[in-house]
């Protein structure tokens, strides 16, 4: 799972969503791979920073980068400073996301869904116009989407989440077919409930009843996920493309 030191070596990766959770873990496995990690953050800049100041005390290369990634000019506006500072981008993880109220059917709106695809659609779409000109010249690029289980599973009450993950698995296996000729894969890694900082006020019984029905009988953790995303980001996955990767000890199986 891409633990060489040098396996992205002066690769330039995009982590958004990356000042806590699993978006932090991430960017920093990227660093400690090799490659030069832009964080990217929208309302948490001394968060970022600290993860940038976590990923330089550790040997690795790493700026932060403010954007609204929902937003086309401050997409445009975060590549092009990335760019200016390292060169094009070649490996996009599209982690960032935002509230994910629970609604009943009754309660739900229009709005609630568009708010989640926001995220899971525009974002994703926003990112792959600002980069894939470069990679389809460079004829290399990595995307890879952050999903979730939910999709699989059918999550009651969370339909304006779960159509959105159903919604950006769709655009992972369309742009992988896509891209493929220019070398560029897309992939998506689909975690289960991994408990980060958003969930410091969840239960702990639910936490402990969702571990039991894990057939390894535990919760993941940040760094699993950010294995996986290394694996796929690394030259080793040069022949995967359009699948998405479960790390959910087992909770589905397809």
């Amino acid at each position: 799972m891409a633990n060489a030191n040098s396996d992205l070596k002066k690769r330039v990766a995009l982590v958004t969503g990356a000042s806590r959770g699993l978006g932090a873990a991430t960017a920093r496995k990227l660093a400690a791979c090799g490659a030069r990690v832009a964080v990217n953050y929208f309302g948490s800049e001394g968060l970022a920073r600290g993860v940038v100041d976590s990923i330089k005390s550790a040997g690795g290369t790493a700026e932060a980068f403010a954007a609204d990634v929902r937003d086309e000019a401050a997409v445009a506006r975060m590549v092009s400073a990335i760019e200016r500072l390292w060169g094009p981008v070649e490996i996009v993880v599209a982690n960032a996301t935002g509230p994910q109220p629970m609604l009943r059917l009754e309660d739900l709106s229009w709005q609630a869904c568009l708010d989640q695809l926001e995220f899971f659609v525009k974002s994703p779409v926003l990112l792959a116009q600002a980069v894939v000109p470069k990679m389809k010249q460079r004829r290399y690029g990595r995307f890879i989407n952050i999903t979730s289980e939910v999709f699989e599973r059918g999550v009651p009450e969370f339909s304006n989440y779960v159509s959105a993950k159903g919604a950006q698995l769709g655009l992972t296996r369309s742009w992988a077919r896509e891209l493929a000729p220019w070398g560029i894969t897309v992939n998506a890694v689909s975690p289960g409930w991994i408990p980060t900082e958003r969930h410091a006020g969840d239960a702990q019984s639910a936490k402990d009843t969702y571990a039991a029905e894990v057939p390894l009988r535990r919760m993941g953790v940040p760094e699993e996920l950010a294995d996986a995303v290394a694996f796929l980001a690394s030259d080793a996955a040069a022949f995967i493309t359009g699948q998405k990767l479960s790390v959910n000890g087992g909770n589905t199986l397809e």
